[in-house]
């Protein structure tokens, strides 16, 4: 009789133990999965029940939570939605959430370790919980200019404060009303997110921070760079800049824009930057060498993909182990290198603040809902990409691509701008991006920024980044210096 006794009351403690077991590994170890799920409905409750942190620019809640009469409690309401969505995102339940709102989604809702205190002070005073408030880098007026630039085209503008990394402006085209996707109407949110996913240009993908595109000849910065990095070349050394060079290993050759020549043979570096010579800049970059040409652009912030800001940054790439020919139109920005226009900012940004790359942030910081500061960003240093000699050099070469060269529609009246021009091919049968990059102003400079305008806007085929980039670029410039 003792030994039925004995196993059932072993089945009894196993099942005992393995229930035991399981409630704990639910309930502990699965316990983060299960509330991000989300299918959670209690989760979704929790979070709406409570009011989430507004997205601030200079004061202003361009993104908050608003009452409303159903069993959320809290709406996701946009201000200006179209205008900020590249930095915002959106916040919707039914689609999830992206950008701002994704990144900073713990410090929204309340749940960051750096609003502890907080969340123990609403326990003991019995005070309903509200998220932080986040507030950005973000210049209103800038943002402005650069949507305002932008129009109806498709591209995206990216400006920054050289000596911190603050973002100023961060515009994306086409946008899209985040409104649409914040509606407690599921149909109609779902809808709303479909129609936007198979939407031309792809509005919800950021195109300042998530695309990458070939950056043409905004990227002979980088190849000067390397070039007056390695000491054997300064702005005055003379360069070969045939009509057209002939690639080695292959019977290709590269040209200059328009099929001309580059007003003389051989050209200065300073001057081969300033009319942008295709040729002297290929020849250059085989000269200098790919190693060299990657080293440089990973200074710059190439190859990187571990960069946020907070939110995720797409990598910008320079090609691996490409040949001689390979070499040379990478040089000029073409081949296999991309760019995000974040990463091309950052190249300017580089190179005015005397070689220091800051690291590019856009929450500058969290308050709770008492207002007292939680977190502060400070500004730190990405890395050294050149030296304070090599970046005055560059600096007087950019300016002189403003002031008589290529980017002449940059030109401020009573400010020096220093720019660089890029018309990037993408196929035969498209026409090619137009970008532009600058700073300025160049003596003591407050704004660093990159505009790209996909296979040339209005302008199509007949687009160069100095008729069409510059002027927005000159825009955004201004809106920042008279703020």
């Amino acid at each position: 009789m003792n030994t039925p006794l004995r196993r059932v009351a072993t089945v009894m403690l196993v099942m005992f133990l393995a229930l035991m077991g399981s409630a704990t590994w639910v309930q502990f170890v699965q316990a983060p999965e299960l509330n991000a799920d989300s299918r959670n409905v209690r989760t979704l409750y929790r979070e709406y029940g409570n009011a989430r942190g507004p997205i601030v620019v200079a004061g202003e809640a361009i993104a908050q939570s608003v009452q409303v009469d159903d069993p959320f409690g809290y709406q996701r309401q946009y201000t200006d939605g179209e205008l900020y969505s590249a930095v915002t995102g959106f916040y919707s339940i039914v689609n999830g959430s992206s950008q701002l709102e994704r990144a900073a989604n713990d410090q929204l809702t309340g749940r960051s370790d750096q609003l502890f205190f907080s969340r123990l002070r609403d326990i003991i005073t019995g005070r309903k919980p509200e998220g932080a408030a986040v507030e950005t880098t973000l210049v209103a007026a800038a943002q402005r200019a650069a949507r305002e630039g932008l129009g109806d085209q498709q591209g995206a503008v990216v400006a920054i404060e050289p000596s911190t990394g603050r973002i100023l402006a961060m515009v994306s085209t086409p946008g899209f009303d985040p409104n649409a996707l914040a509606t407690h109407d599921s149909a109609a949110a779902a809808a709303a997110y479909t129609e936007l996913a198979g939407a031309a240009g792809n509005p919800l993908r950021s195109n300042a921070t998530l695309e990458t595109y070939p950056p043409g000849s905004t990227f002979k910065l980088v190849t000067a760079a390397a070039a007056l990095e390695s000491g054997e070349y300064d702005a005055s050394t003379e360069l070969p800049a045939p009509v057209r060079l002939d690639l080695p290993q292959t019977t290709a050759t590269i040209g200059n824009f328009g099929g001309g020549g580059c007003g003389s043979n051989p050209i200065t570096l300073a001057n081969a930057l300033r009319v942008s010579c295709n040729t002297a800049f290929a020849q250059l970059g085989m000269d200098v060498g790919a190693d060299a040409l990657r080293e440089q652009a990973e200074r710059f912030g190439f190859d990187d993909a571990s960069l946020t800001i907070p939110m995720r940054v797409a990598e910008s790439r320079f090609p691996q182990d490409p040949n001689a020919p390979q070499t040379a139109q990478s040089a000029i920005g073409q081949f296999d290198v991309a760019a995000t226009p974040l990463q091309m900012a950052m190249v300017s940004a580089a190179i005015a603040n005397d070689g220091k790359l800051m690291r590019p942030y856009v929450v500058e910081r969290v308050r709770a809902a008492n207002l007292s500061v939680v977190s502060q960003t400070e500004p730190s240093l990405l890395s050294t990409a050149v030296s304070p000699g090599t970046a005055a050099q560059l600096t007087d070469m950019m300016v002189g691509v403003v002031e008589g060269g290529s980017g002449t529609a940059a030109r401020i009246p009573g400010v020096q701008v220093a720019g660089k021009t890029g018309t990037a091919q993408t196929s035969s049968d498209a026409a090619p991006h137009a970008w532009f990059t600058a700073f300025a102003p160049a003596n003591d400079p407050q704004v660093a920024v990159a505009v790209i305008v996909e296979h040339g806007g209005s302008a199509g085929s007949e687009a160069t980044g100095g008729r069409v980039a510059a002027p927005i670029a000159r825009a955004v410039i201004e809106a920042v210096l008279g703020s």
